[in-house]
C-alpha cells in the first residue's frame, strides 16, 4: 500500500508542476516550448535519481515516486506528438522538425547531464 501512496504522490506533484509550466503558451516564434521545457526537466531529474539510487541503494517505493510518479507525471509523450501533428497538419514542416529534433535531442542530453552532474556530487566534486 504504500508504494501506491509514493507512486500517487510523485505523480500528483509531477502533473500539477506540468500543469504550472504548460498553463500558458511559451512559443518561440511559432515553435511551442512548454513541452519541450518539461521533458528537459524531467529527464534531468530522471537522469540524476538513476544515478543516486543507483549508489545509495535506494528502495525501490523511491523509483515509484520520483521516476514513474513524479517524472512520468512531469514529462509528457502524448502533448508532444500532439504538437508535431498540429504542425504537420498546419504544414508547418520544419517546426515540426525543429520540436522533434529539440525535444527527443535535449532530452536525451538532459538524462546525460542528470547523470554526469549526479556522478559529479557523488564523487566530492562539489564540496
Amino acid at each position: 500500500m504504500i508504494e501506491l501512496v509514493f507512486l500517487a504522490i510523485g505523480g500528483v506533484s509531477g502533473v500539477f508542476l506540468r500543469y504550472g509550466i504548460t498553463k500558458s503558451p511559451l512559443l518561440f516564434g511559432a515553435l511551442p516550448l512548454n513541452v519541450l521545457l518539461v521533458n528537459v526537466i524531467g529527464s534531468f531529474i530522471l537522469g540524476a535519481f538513476a544515478v543516486l539510487s543507483q549508489q545509495w541503494n535506494l528502495d525501490e517505493k523511491y523509483a515509484l515516486l520520483v521516476a514513474i510518479g513524479f517524472c512520468g507525471g512531469l514529462t509528457t509523450m502524448s502533448s508532444f506528438a500532439l504538437e508535431a501533428s498540429n504542425l504537420i497538419d498546419n504544414k508547418q514542416y520544419l517546426l515540426m522538425a525543429i520540436n522533434v529534433m529539440t525535444n527527443v535531442g535535449l532530452s536525451l542530453g538532459a538524462i546525460f547531464g542528470g547523470r554526469a552532474l549526479a556522478s559529479v556530487i557523488l564523487e566530492g566534486g562539489f564540496r
